[in-house]
């Protein structure tokens, strides 16, 4: 019997378009994770790029305090389920267009990522500097999805029944902005 999920090697990796940006120095070792989550979920799916909804998944799959700003009871697991789903349902549509950001520009453009992705971990890599820290994290990455209304990711929330401008907040008070205060 053939396994269900094809095994990939290490030299498939850079024929599918997805380079390995987890050794990336501005990030922290949690979100180096994220990012190597992101990229086998996107070869396992078929998917030529990482796009934003691989990095959410890979997000609360491996980093506390992402779960952490999603609150206790039932909506994440309402958010893994239609994360799950999108691999065998509704995201199919998605695997053979590219996610972008729909005429805005993308000032870096990153190996193995969806434009829009490529943006939001610059934008993750900013929000760390702007706060005075080290690599960016895994709340940093949140941030940056969740100001993004075309993301697939936000479609993914939104479809969940959460609110991306709520999560946007909660991070802002995590990151000691009054909410609203801090945006893209």
């Amino acid at each position: 019997m053939q396994p269900r999920i094809p095994r990939q090697s290490a030299q498939e990796l850079p024929e599918q378009a997805i380079h390995r940006a987890d050794s990336d120095a501005r990030l922290s070792a949690e979100l180096a994770a994220v990012v190597a989550g992101a990229r086998r979920r996107a070869v396992r799916d078929g998917d030529r790029q990482i796009d934003t909804a691989h990095l959410l998944h890979s997000l609360l799959e491996s980093d506390a305090e992402v779960r952490a700003v999603f609150g206790d009871g039932p909506r994440i697991a309402r958010l893994l389920g239609y994360l799950v789903q999108r691999s065998i349902g509704y995201g199919l549509r998605w695997q053979s267009a590219v996610e972008d950001s729909a005429g805005v520009p993308v000032a870096v453009e990153a190996a193995g990522f969806s434009p829009l992705a490529a943006g939001c971990m610059a934008y993750a890599h900013e929000r760390a500097a702007q706060q005075g820290r080290g690599p960016a994290c895994g709340t940093d990455l949140l941030a940056a999805i969740v100001v993004n209304p075309r993301a697939r990711a936000v479609e993914v929330l939104r479809r969940a029944g959460i609110d991306p401008c709520e999560l946007f907040d909660r991070l802002a008070v995590r990151a000691g902005a009054p909410p609203g205060e801090s945006s893209r």
